[in-house]
């Protein structure tokens, strides 16, 4: 991989996504969506900041922002994480078939390839967190792409989950295998929901013209 992925254009990583490459691929992309959806959250924030209207929820509004920051720049680093994790899976799978090395070395590669996938799903549920206290207390102008985030959060949870499904259902250690798809359906099962609610609140709210 000659440059970090992040560091390409918009154009570049579309083009580079749509190749015939395997990576970037499907972890990186919910990656990246999972960034995105975060930095909705710190854009509504930074439109909150400074406004008398909402002078007493600022340093709340700040903090929010803050870790928006953490979880949004994680996340990006995930994109590269993810890619560079599937390069010694591609390397044990190719190694000669009669090589009685091969199943230890693709087994100890697939449990690697989990992890990345794994912590996208961790950091989006806590972007769902911030996304929720944010569409309470930001300024209501920018409710809509608070929702946004919500729907691009809730994408790069489901996304990430399929990346972590793929490779444990090729693990032979079955305990280790139900033990990373189970981390991963419980934040899944709690903060997929919990995304969509908040842009359904919203879109609600918008339809009703309460907002």
């Amino acid at each position: 991989m000659d440059m970090r992925l992040t560091e390409l254009s918009c154009d570049e990583f579309a083009e580079r996504l749509a190749g015939a490459e395997s990576v970037p691929g499907g972890g990186a992309a919910a990656a990246l969506a999972g960034a995105l959806g975060a930095a909705l959250c710190s854009m509504a924030g930074a439109f909150t900041v400074g406004k008398r209207r909402y002078a007493q929820v600022e340093g709340e509004v700040s903090s929010l922002m803050d870790e928006a920051e953490e979880i949004r720049y994680r996340l990006l680093e995930l994109v590269q994480e993810d890619a560079e994790g599937f390069a010694p899976l591609a390397r044990a799978y190719s190694l000669p078939k009669d090589d009685p090395a091969r199943a230890e070395i693709i087994e100890c590669a697939t449990k690697k390839a989990c992890m990345a996938p794994l912590a996208m799903v961790g950091e989006c549920a806590r972007a769902v967190v911030l996304l929720e206290r944010m569409a309470r207390i930001g300024s209501r102008m920018l409710v809509s792409d608070v929702a946004c985030g919500a729907y691009l959060v809730r994408a790069a949870i489901e996304a990430a989950s399929v990346n972590v499904y793929v490779n444990t259902t090729a693990l032979a250690d079955r305990f280790d295998a139900e033990r990373i798809e189970s981390a991963c359906r419980e934040l899944v099962d709690e903060y997929a929901p919990r995304a969509e609610r908040i842009a359904a609140s919203v879109v609600e709210r918008m339809r009703e013209g309460s907002l």
